[in-house]
């Protein structure tokens, strides 16, 4: 996941590069394929508790994952499949902690809401509307104590920018010029309330102007956008000058969990976005206009994606569930030897 993807944060060269827009298309294929193989999964029982797809916004985390370096950390809220597979984790070990399995990125623990990968600098996953964004806020105030040149970059959701821990979080960001970069997910609807009965000010990226931290809005629907003004507010961060807020007006397609039929909107809305603003036939679209692209290729690319995620499905089927004594496991931190 993410190879070319990863390797464009470090160049930072055009977001025209074909290498890096095939790179894009297929990493947000992988996302696609994967949320609806899980949700066919949720369906047969095979996935327990909550489960909250990416189908949508793949773009996003596609997007930013081509702006991190070796170092940056990312954390988010409890609809993380998506950003996982972008930092580079095995679907296998995701959909295995899906279904509860040994060998899952948690090994089976963690499910859908909670998980982890020290090795992808992946801090979760986490359950708590809003409670990302101060444990985040503590890994860039961590950055900044050891001066080693990394960002943090914490997702929330546009519910969670109402949050009052999230506005302890900007102000010390703020303060500290802590090298962070706060990526709001704005989905429209925060659970099955809309942005705007919801928020006396529905422009999200306005709300660290008391704190005198930048924002911006970006569409969240094009990947490119998306890593341009990643990039930007990254560098910002790196510099020293303190945090962003970018604001990604994006999109969900299915309810806010599996147990969520959605009927505070309208099939017709739900089809229009789908036909005018989709981010994967977005790229799909310009990839082939350009010629950097055609339709065998783009098939081919689908096929592959597929394959790995059949293969990451039946793992997570027939896979081992965790011994009893896992119960005790990953509980307390050992001291050193």
């Amino acid at each position: 996941m993410a190879r070319a993807a990863a390797k464009a944060g470090a160049r930072k060269g055009a977001s025209d590069d074909p290498a890096d827009l095939l790179a894009f298309y297929r990493d947000m294929l992988l996302i696609r394929r994967f949320e609806e193989r899980a949700g066919q999964l949720y369906g047969m029982g095979l996935i327990g508790g909550f489960c909250h797809l990416y189908i949508g916004q793949e773009a996003i985390a596609v997007g930013m994952q081509a702006v991190r370096v070796k170092g940056d950390q990312v954390i988010t809220g409890y609809r993380d499949h998506g950003h996982m597979l972008a930092a580079g984790m095995d679907p296998k070990a995701v959909m295995a902690e899906l279904t509860g399995r040994a060998a899952g990125a948690s090994h089976g623990k963690g499910g859908s809401m909670h998980m982890f990968s020290v090795e992808h600098d992946f801090y979760g996953g986490h359950g708590i509307v809003g409670a990302q964004v101060s444990l985040g806020t503590g890994i860039a105030l961590a950055n900044r104590y050891r001066d080693n040149g990394a960002v943090a970059f914490i997702y929330l959701g546009d519910g969670a920018a109402n949050q009052g821990q999230v506005y302890e979080s900007f102000n010390m960001a703020a303060l500290w010029r802590l090298p962070a970069v706060y990526v709001i997910e704005n989905n429209q609807y925060a659970m099955g309330t809309s942005v705007a009965r919801s928020s006396s000010d529905t422009h999200l990226y306005r709300r660290g102007a008391g704190f005198n931290i930048p924002g911006k809005e970006v569409d969240g629907m094009d990947v490119s956008a998306v890593r341009a003004a990643g990039l930007e507010a990254a560098d910002f961060a790196r510099s020293g000058k303190g945090p962003t807020i970018l604001e990604m007006k994006t999109y969900r397609y299915r309810g806010h969990s599996m147990s969520d039929p959605g009927k505070y909107r309208t099939r017709d809305e739900i089809d229009e976005v789908r036909k005018t603003r989709d981010p994967i036939d977005h790229l799909r679209d310009r990839l082939e206009a350009s010629g950097m692209a055609d339709e065998s290729q783009l098939k081919a690319l689908d096929s592959e994606v597929k394959a790995i995620v059949a293969d990451a499905a039946e793992f997570a089927r027939t896979a081992p569930e965790p011994a009893p004594g896992e119960l005790f496991t990953d509980i307390y931190v050992g001291e050193a030897a």
